[in-house]
């Protein structure tokens, strides 16, 4: 209770900043009003091209995610149990972690264009996220634990289902809400400067282009519910897990 007390309160604060600066600007085109901002996101809401165009973002995100995780698990394993895998992979995780993502960004465009590029840059700043998360996860079993389940087993799959994998969840779930923000605003980033059809990235271009910046806010706002959407599957799905 105290705890959506909280989140609601700081939310309304929010709300009243925006609507004092709206009072104190009183520009439309600087900033809109709350109450032309949410109308332009009821028709977002309610529009059939504009939720089809969710659906694709969306569909972009969760199948890069997707590829980028199952990599990552499965490197991230075996770079914890192996120190040679390890060595070879940190120069690559270190570059993806460092490098801008503006300059990968243009970099893929110019090699694969605007339609696989989006594709590419979340599964390239997903991938560190799992790769590390399952690494140090794996690092921070003990191993008298694993020295005790190979005296009873010795198949290596069997001991990932049921040792390892289960020991590294935590940081799995932690890494899973990094990767679908990150991954989001990646993707976003990624379809606006590619001009991506049918993308929530280039709706935001055109919006901008047009000075529709009650549509700019609205489908930021939309983008915000999203990501807030998908934390909360996650979490409850890891309360599941711990309570069964």
């Amino acid at each position: 209770m105290k705890k959506t007390f909280w989140i609601s309160s700081s939310i309304f604060v929010l709300f009243i900043i925006w609507v004092l600066t709206y009072q104190a600007i009183d520009h439309q085109l600087i900033m809109p009003s709350p109450e032309s901002v949410f109308l332009s996101l009821f028709d977002l809401l309610t529009n059939s091209d504009s939720l089809g165009i969710i659906a694709i973002s969306m569909f972009r995100l969760i199948l890069s995610i997707t590829l980028s995780t199952a990599l990552g698990i499965a490197l991230g394993m075996l770079s914890g149990l192996n120190q040679k895998v390890s060595w070879v992979m940190k120069p690559y995780v270190t570059i993806l972690r460092t490098i801008p993502v503006i300059s990968i960004i243009v970099i893929l465009l110019i090699l694969f264009g605007y339609k696989i590029t989006p594709f590419i840059i979340t599964f390239l700043m997903v991938f560190p996220i799992v790769f590390q998360a399952a690494e140090s996860g794996i690092k921070a079993i003990n191993h008298e634990l694993i020295d005790v389940y190979n005296l009873e087993r010795h198949d290596f799959f069997i001991s990932i289902r049921h040792l390892y994998f289960p020991m590294i969840q935590k940081y799995l779930f932690l890494s899973f809400l990094q990767s679908f923000g990150l991954g989001l605003k990646v993707l976003v980033m990624a379809e606006y400067l590619g001009q991506t059809r049918n993308s929530i990235g280039n709706s935001l271009y055109l919006a901008k282009t047009n000075l529709d910046y009650s549509e700019v806010f609205a489908w930021t706002i939309l983008l915000i519910l999203i990501s807030f959407a998908i934390e909360y599957v996650v979490h409850f799905y890891q309360i599941r897990k711990l309570i069964d």
